[in-house]
């Protein structure tokens, strides 16, 4: 999923740079930041449905759970708003990268914090850094391969890093977790309950990515234009 968002976030901002008018350059690049920040959320979400906690049940709080989702979207696209207007200046795409892998572990952790279960969770703090420093690394070369990457083929491999470092990402922010279980206890919520809220809550996103997918797959000038691209 992290890899699909992806894919579909760079073909959509470089649609945005090339022969785009200005008044449409918005629109592509807020598509290409919801698809990014989409796939990025719901490859973190089927992360968490793998979540368990021994002689614990565990639930979501739905607000925190959504605020996640709209946290990754939000910084995504301030990332790539900075980078489709203001280019990849080295400066720009610093500050544009940090900001957005800031976001992304923030993301992350406001979605740890919906875990409802019986028990404490704690951190180690290094490898919180670590998790924060592998979604700044990742953040940056995603929005630098956004605008300076224009082939379709060369695009699919970019999405490949970014779905993979993305998610090495999420996976070391959970090797940081432990949970201390306060008490044992019977699950307060059936296992149909949860997986009829965690579907609830991958199905808005699932389905704007694959609108996206729609769009792109439509547009010509996406897919076989790779040769006539020229910046505005």
């Amino acid at each position: 999923m992290a890899c699909l968002g992806a894919a579909l976030g760079l073909r959509c901002t470089t649609r945005s740079l090339r022969r785009s008018h200005r008044s449409r350059r918005a629109g592509w690049l807020m598509l290409g930041a919801v698809s990014i920040g989409c796939g990025i959320w719901t490859m973190h979400f089927i992360g968490m449905i793998g979540f368990s906690v021994e002689d614990a049940p565990v639930s979501y709080d739905p607000v925190l759970t959504l605020l996640s989702l709209g946290v990754a979207i939000g910084v995504v696209a301030v990332g790539v708003f900075l980078v489709g207007y203001r280019d990849a200046a080295p400066l720009n795409l610093g500050v544009a990268g940090v900001v957005t892998g800031l976001g992304v572990a923030a993301m992350h952790y406001i979605g740890m914090a919906a875990i409802r279960t019986h028990g404490t969770l704690r951190y180690d703090v290094p490898t919180v850094t670590l998790s924060v420093l592998i979604a700044v690394v990742a953040a940056t070369a995603a929005l630098w391969a956004a605008v300076s990457i224009h082939s379709l083929w060369s695009s699919l491999g970019a999405s490949l890093v970014m779905g993979v470092a993305v998610t090495g990402m999420h996976y070391t922010g959970m090797a940081a977790v432990s949970v201390h279980v306060s008490q044992q206890a019977t699950a307060s919520q059936s296992s149909a309950d949860l997986m009829s809220f965690l579907l609830a809550m991958l199905a808005g996103p699932l389905t704007v990515l694959l609108i996206a997918a729609v769009i792109v797959m439509f547009d010509p000038d996406l897919v076989l234009g790779d040769g006539e691209w020229s910046p505005r």
